[in-house]
Order: C-alpha cells, then sequence, then structure tokens
C-alpha cells in the first residue's frame, strides 16, 4: 500500500492533498462527507445491499486529506461474487463505491486520484476485476465499460447502462453471469476479533 500511496502523492501538487488508508477515526467524517455529497437517501441504494454489515476489503479503504489532515474525499472497494464463471463456481470481485470529494475541494483532481490509487491498489493485491455503478462518462477514462458487465445484475433496482467493470486481469470475468452476493468479511467478525 505504502508504494502506491508515495505514487499517488509524487504525482499531486505537493501539500494539496494526500491519500492514505482510512483510519476507525476518519468514519463519522467520511460518514458526514457521504451525507452532504450523495444525500441520505444513499443507503436506499442497490449497492448498499452488498455493503451493509460488511467490511470494506483488506487494504482498500482509502480517504483524501487537506493539509490540515481533515478527510475531504472517500473510496471504498468491497469483496463480492460476480454471479458464476464458465468454471461453474463464483467470480471473485470488487465492487467500488461510493466515491465522494468534499463540495469545497471539487475540480482539483481528488476524485481522479483516489480512483487510480484504489485501482493500483486493488491490481496490487492480485484483485480480478472491479464493478461500480456510476456515470459512464466519468468512469470509462479510467477503464470501466459496461459490456464487461452486461450478464451480471445488482440485487435490487438499478440503471443497466451505469452498471460497470473493469478487468484487471484480462478475461476475467468472462462468462460470469448471475447476480452479485456480498462476500467480504462481516462486521461483527471484525468487532469480535478487535475484542478477543
Amino acid at each position: 500500500m505504502a508504494a502506491v500511496l508515495d505514487a499517488v502523492r509524487a504525482f499531486l501538487a505537493p501539500n494539496a492533498f494526500v491519500i492514505t488508508e482510512e483510519n476507525p477515526a476518519d468514519v463519522v467524517a467520511r460518514e458526514n462527507l457521504l451525507d452532504r455529497a450523495m444525500g441520505r437517501d444513499r443507503r436506499k441504494k442497490s449497492s448498499e445491499k452488498l455493503r451493509r454489515g460488511r467490511v470494506p476489503a483488506q487494504g482498500l479503504a482509502l480517504v483524501a486529506r487537506d493539509r490540515d489532515g481533515h478527510v475531504i474525499g472517500t473510496v471504498r472497494l468491497w469483496n463480492v461474487e460476480a454471479g458464476v464463471g464458465h468454471h461453474g463456481g463464483p467470480v471473485d470481485a470488487l465492487l467500488l463505491g461510493p466515491l465522494a470529494v468534499d463540495a469545497a475541494h471539487e475540480g482539483k483532481g481528488i476524485g481522479a486520484a483516489l480512483m487510480r490509487a484504489a485501482i493500483a491498489e486493488a491490481r496490487a493485491r492480485g484483485h480480478g476485476a472491479i464493478l461500480l455503478v456510476g456515470d459512464a462518462p466519468y468512469y470509462e477514462r479510467f477503464g470501466f465499460f459496461a459490456e464487461k458487465a452486461q450478464h451480471l445484475v445488482m440485487p435490487g433496482p438499478f440503471a443497466r447502462h451505469r452498471f460497470l467493470a473493469l478487468e484487471l486481469k484480462s478475461g476475467w470475468l468472462d462468462g460470469a453471469a448471475g447476480m452479485l452476493t456480498a462476500s467480504g468479511r462481516k462486521l461483527s467478525q471484525q468487532v469480535e476479533r478487535r475484542a478477543a
């Protein structure tokens, strides 16, 4: 993770913002940022059904911080099974989201930097594909397209043209079909480990 974050820091203007792994002290700031950026109804989305009661994929909860250390952007990726593959078993993948940047800091490249860092870290950790629901014109520049997700469905209402995928390993989603299901660690398991 450190090498990826160092590369992102070097790419950015000095002292403008940094991207780091999220820590427990960031939770309240992150949730407030998401409420402001996406509204309180954000918890009703189909993607939320896959995240509810789960923790993000290992090392894939990132935040952008301003010069004072305040959280001004967030992105997290979640373990999912992307239907069944041609081999007859589940296809492991990641679900990205939500991505949000504080309105006072929009237009500074923070969202793009978070995306690049998340994709690089997911690739470095050996993941095969990332899926998301979002605006195709924005996410296509990062390599996300609807074609690779065309035989997959979300657990609830979703806009087909906004359901996008990026293969980190060529052919990873070939033959993948069916509904996305949550496969990541449950929140209660995380809490139990800390208590032990």
